[in-house]
């Protein structure tokens, strides 16, 4: 047997159900984000802040259950938390936690994978991003930031644009004008403001979608799976595998459930690791973070989140979770 075949019914029903599982939670995801980037201001977050900083990075950790972000947003906003005065520390474990402590993610998550292991999956994802961000945040706490950021980070140009990405891409209020809009409108207005945002962040997120669910739906439906067998079926290599793979289809967290779970001669701990790492560390979020903070800086958090999250996932594949 060839170890590529195409047909293209196979792939359309595959693509087509990837698809229209995942966009609803995208839809909503988008929804709420608009909310929280109008009504919800970065300086309101700020007082929301313990003043004991350590306290602070556990309480971001849980931030986006209530202020829900997705990663490309997150990243924007994340800015504006520094140009407010909140620690590093803390705005990075925001940054981090709230594309996976999020009750969009945790509910995509749960039905993506009911009939495998539904709960111990969304529970192990959140709880492993919680501690995940929030380790990171704590060891930000004791490096110096002239370390970490790039000098002039916290000023007023967008990150987007410097990472030569669509501007569209980023929560409109992030770019200047739209808060200014958001402060002085009426809720009428806001509300169009809200469309308006979840509209950019819907567009540019279902790209990836599309091209994640196509990606998927061909490995899934034309490459013979014995050829991948010895990939996953060893914990380790399957683990850093379909970690790498998540990382470079730069899938939303909302809906990158859907697609990994279709994976299915992969276990678990492959599963949960990817779905861990993809949204703290993908590809398009490399130039993301390199337009706020160093690129030394940003390679050492992509290789520790990757080996951390990695092992931890191996040593949860020996639970033998179907």
């Amino acid at each position: 047997m060839p170890w590529f075949s195409f047909h293209f019914n196979d792939f359309a029903v595959s693509f087509l159900s990837v698809l229209f599982e995942g966009i609803p939670f995208l839809l909503l995801g988008s929804v709420i984000s608009g909310f929280v980037d109008v009504f919800v201001s970065s300086e309101r977050i700020a007082r929301l802040l313990p003043k004991n900083e350590t306290a602070s990075v556990l309480l971001c950790g849980l931030l986006g259950l209530v202020f829900p972000m997705c990663e490309c947003g997150s990243v924007v906003v994340v800015r504006r938390f520094i140009k407010k005065g909140v620690p590093l520390s803390s705005a990075v474990t925001y940054m981090l936690a709230a594309p996976i402590v999020s009750p969009i993610v945790a509910l995509s998550t749960f039905a993506a994978f009911k009939g495998q292991s539904p709960w111990e999956m969304t529970i192990l994802r959140l709880a492993l991003g919680f501690a995940v961000a929030s380790a990171v945040g704590l060891i930000v706490q004791r490096l110096p930031t002239s370390a970490i950021l790039l000098p002039g980070a916290s000023g007023e140009s967008a990150p987007r644009r410097r990472a030569g990405l669509s501007v569209a891409a980023a929560p409109v209020s992030e770019t200047g004008d739209f808060a200014a809009l958001a402060q002085s409108a009426g809720f009428g207005k806001k509300l169009l403001l809200v469309v308006q945002s979840a509209t950019a962040d819907l567009l540019d997120v279902t790209v990836f979608l599309i091209i994640g669910a196509a990606v998927a739906s061909t490995f899934n439906t034309a490459v013979n799976q014995e050829i991948i067998l010895p990939f996953a079926t060893k914990a380790p290599v399957a683990i850093a595998s379909l970690m790498a793979l998540r990382s470079l289809l730069s899938i939303c967290s909302t809906t990158d459930a859907f697609i990994i779970k279709t994976f299915s001669t992969f276990p678990f701990a492959a599963k949960l690791g990817a779905l861990v790492f993809g949204p703290l560390f993908d590809f398009k979020l490399f130039w993301l973070y390199s337009s706020i903070f160093k690129t030394r800086a940003v390679v050492a958090l992509g290789i520790g989140l990757f080996v951390v999250i990695g092992l931890v996932s191996w040593r949860i594949a020996a639970l033998n979770i179907p």
